[in-house]
């Protein structure tokens, strides 16, 4: 005889706990605010006069540092999500 097959999904518990922790939410937090001031630190470079390039849009801040923050919080982003934090 056959066995009978096994649901594909089982049951819920009846108590469903978060799946993170509070320190993985915190991270998540931490990463967020990292990749806003690299965003902030984007911000600026513009000139008031249309006629007028400004050059100080191409400075260190602006295409060096600030997508280097942005990518370290992305990297904060990706650990707060992996990583299991035990009790």
């Amino acid at each position: 005889m056959m066995n009978a097959k096994k649901p594909i999904r089982e049951e819920l518990p009846e108590d469903p706990k978060m799946p993170m922790k509070a320190s993985g939410i915190r991270l998540l937090i931490v990463g967020v605010v990292v990749m806003a001031l690299g965003y902030i630190l984007m911000m600026g470079g513009g000139s008031d006069d249309p006629n007028v390039f400004n050059y100080a849009m191409f400075d260190f801040r602006r295409t060096v540092l600030a997508p280097i923050v942005i990518l370290g919080g992305v990297a904060v982003e990706i650990v707060a999500i992996m990583k299991v934090f035990k009790k």
